[in-house]
């Protein structure tokens, strides 16, 4: 069974950082692409960040780039989002994704998380 479980949210003042953790297991996501992707309140999902399974390319949404950072560790099966700077607009439920070719769309994604809730206060 493919799961994909996040951790690490919570509530946070503006200005101060959060990092996520997305923990795979079921499959072998070493060879797949990683993603983060965040819904607001009323709003759309939206693309974050995202990472080859190499590291060989990371994208990121303009809103977050200089601010947020991903990264992965194969051997733990695990992708990271160091959030910095957080701003009240960053907030929405963070969810991972996994696939074989990744990149800024959610359908290109075969693999998601449930999500973790990540606030904002002003």
């Amino acid at each position: 069974q493919v799961q994909l479980v996040e951790s690490g949210g919570g509530l946070v003042q503006a200005g101060g950082s959060l990092r996520l953790s997305c923990a795979a297991s079921g499959r072998t996501f070493s060879n797949d692409a990683m993603g983060w992707f965040r819904q607001a309140p009323g709003k759309e999902r939206e693309f974050v960040a995202a990472i080859s399974w190499s590291g060989g390319w990371i994208y990121y949404a303009d809103s977050v780039k200089g601010r947020f950072s991903i990264s992965r560790d194969n051997a733990k099966s695990t992708v990271y989002l160091q959030m910095n700077s957080l701003k009240p607009e960053d907030t929405g439920v963070y969810y991972c994704a996994a696939g074989p070719r990744g990149g800024y769309s959610s359908p290109t994604y075969d693999y998601w998380g449930q999500g973790t809730q990540v606030t904002v206060s002003s």
